[in-house]
């Protein structure tokens, strides 16, 4: 990552910024074609080896670099320590912004300090919506998570489902109890959680079978991840249960799911418009001092997707942008 970010630094240092910056000034006030500046933001989020969800969020703050001139960097580590460590090879390269997740929030607030005390705008994706205007951050994109789990439990009672299953794939990531505890407050059912660990899906899988053989009560599994919702599929199969298996988030497998009927619904986060919105509204942060929000979050879901909505949307999952 610092070397990367070295590479790319040196010819869009702060001060060429805000040299360009300036020409553009000029070429504005003498009625010319105004040309934006050259900053470097970079993104660091918790994001695991092979997640899929992450790939939309790079997929729609690349569309956006490439509008708005600017050079996009991206890292990420599901270790804490790893990514504020990220956070500080960004700092030290004296980048023009950063786009941070704060999945672990206490890992991250004095890293996130230590760049608005550099001059660096931040702002926040994803995770950590309640901590982001404390920590500092211009303002958060994402979904609530607590409003997006109550959504999960109102779709479960009109599906007529008693008992759910929710499982965490990530042990500390507070949007992922902000999640669970959502599908608690507005399911009529019962709800149990399920600890796993994401980074192993055989154990992921072993783990939701025995739970579903167990208790053939388990009417719902509701995984956090699109990775997930396969291989609860799967796990369902083995323990001959007879669960719908619902999710979090949306790509084109769980698309195929929702058609074929192996899924019964997904919530969307938009992760491509997390990322678009972020890199764009540094970018007019720091051409324009704008800002959106007006002091909260700025919402991208969630939306609950079912079959009757996967056809329309298969286009856009199949390119990656949904």
């Amino acid at each position: 990552m610092a070397a990367a970010l070295a590479a790319t630094a040196a010819g869009c240092s702060s001060t060429g910024g805000l040299r360009a910056e300036e020409r553009a000034k000029q070429a504005a006030a003498n009625g010319k074609v105004v040309t934006t500046p050259r900053w470097t933001v970079a993104m660091v989020t918790h994001s695991g080896a092979g997640d899929t969800f992450w790939d939309i969020v790079q997929n729609g703050a690349k569309q956006a670099a490439v509008k708005d001139n600017i050079n996009f960097l991206y890292s990420n580590s599901d270790q804490s320590d790893q990514q504020a460590q990220l956070v500080q090879a960004a700092i030290d390269q004296h980048v023009d912004g950063l786009i941070v997740t704060l999945a672990k929030p206490d890992a991250m607030k004095a890293v996130v300090a230590k760049a608005e005390r550099a001059g660096i705008p931040v702002i926040t994706i994803n995770s950590g919506a309640e901590e982001s205007k404390a920590f500092g951050a211009l303002t958060h994109v994402g979904q609530d998570e607590t409003i997006a789990g109550q959504a999960v439990g109102d779709a479960l009672d009109q599906r007529g489902r008693k008992h759910a299953l929710c499982v965490l794939h990530e042990q500390g990531n507070v949007g992922h109890e902000q999640r669970c505890a959502g599908v608690k407050q507005a399911f009529h059912g019962t709800v149990d959680n399920l600890y796993v660990n994401g980074t192993n899906m055989p154990d992921v899988q072993s783990a939701i079978q025995a739970k579903l053989a167990s208790d053939k009560s388990v009417d719902a599994v509701v995984t956090l991840g699109a990775p997930f919702a396969a291989t609860a599929v799967k796990a369902k199969q083995q323990a001959g249960s007879g669960a719908e298996i619902d999710t979090f988030d949306l790509n084109a497998q769980v698309a195929q799911g929702l058609s074929d009927g192996s899924l019964g619904f997904a919530v969307d986060q938009q992760p491509y418009l997390q990322g678009y919105e972020a890199v764009d509204l540094l970018w007019l942060y720091k051409y324009n001092r704008d800002g959106l929000g007006g002091g909260k979050p700025v919402l991208t879901g969630p939306q609950i997707v079912t079959k009757d909505d996967a056809d329309a949307l298969r286009q856009y999952t199949q390119r990656g942008t949904r």
